[in-house]
């Protein structure tokens, strides 16, 4: 064996790896959504309030993210993601309820179904950027497709489609420069209208320089109070993903 390999073996079975370059990532997370909180009233000044949680039985979906990104040098780096969300609640209310129009009489087997899908295009910098340190912020745009709909004796849906600006905070640490480490990212914003979180906090394993498994609970939680709809929600993920450069 060449002496010049040596150098190169020994760094890699402790765990270190190279700098990041310019190029492609892309991301897949896959898991199990759960919710704690489904609260509605549509409209929001008229409806009558009842919850997807406690009113009703919602069972654990199976869920899904894409992301697609790209790094310019070491510092800057822009992704896209998709993250599809929905979960569906059964059962029957003991009072009468009122949605969109529509009066649901006590005792009627509802389904309720909540659909929340986001878009969202992240720009963020690495303020620290070392061997076994990134800690980056920016800045993500985010268009929701959002669904609340109730099917029993009538049918009502109420959809909305919007824009929502969010803030972005990303801090990823391999202690010693190991394979192992712990990643927390963030989307989140709070206004008079409303607010939004999006929370991941991760085990990360470097398998090799360009491939990232992680294991982890995200978090996401917020919604609006308006005259049109009062809608908040609060979901619970256990997650597993992977990352690879190339």
């Amino acid at each position: 064996m060449k002496k010049s390999a040596l150098p190169f073996l020994f760094l890699t079975t402790i765990g270190w790896s190279w700098p990041a370059r310019a190029g492609v990532e892309t991301d897949v997370e896959a898991g199990v959504v759960f919710a704690t909180r489904n609260d509605a009233r549509i409209p929001g000044n008229g409806g009558s309030d009842f919850s997807l949680v406690d009113d009703l039985e919602t069972s654990p979906e199976p869920v899904f993210r894409l992301r697609l990104g790209y790094r310019l040098g070491q510092r800057h780096f822009v992704t896209a993601l998709y993250a599809p969300l929905q979960v569906n609640a059964r059962g029957t209310l003991d009072r009468d309820i009122a949605f969109m129009g529509a009066t649901y009489p006590a005792g009627t087997p509802l389904l309720a179904v909540y659909r929340f899908n986001s878009y969202r295009l992240t720009y963020r910098y690495s303020i620290v950027w070392r061997e076994n340190l990134d800690v980056a912020a920016g800045f993500t745009g985010k268009i929701r497709d959002a669904e609340t709909s109730l099917y029993g004796v009538e049918a009502r849906r109420k959809t909305n489609i919007g824009f929502v600006p969010l803030l972005n905070v990303h801090v990823a640490w391999r202690p010693r420069g190991g394979a192992f480490g712990v990643v927390l990212d963030a989307d989140a914003l709070a206004a008079p209208q409303g607010r939004a979180e999006d929370v991941l906090l991760a085990a990360t394993w470097q398998v090799r320089d360009d491939v990232e498994l992680r294991v982890g609970y995200r978090t996401v939680e917020g919604g609006a109070d308006n005259d049109q709809v009062y809608s908040f929600a609060w979901f619970h993920y256990v997650v597993a993903g992977m990352s690879v450069r190339f």
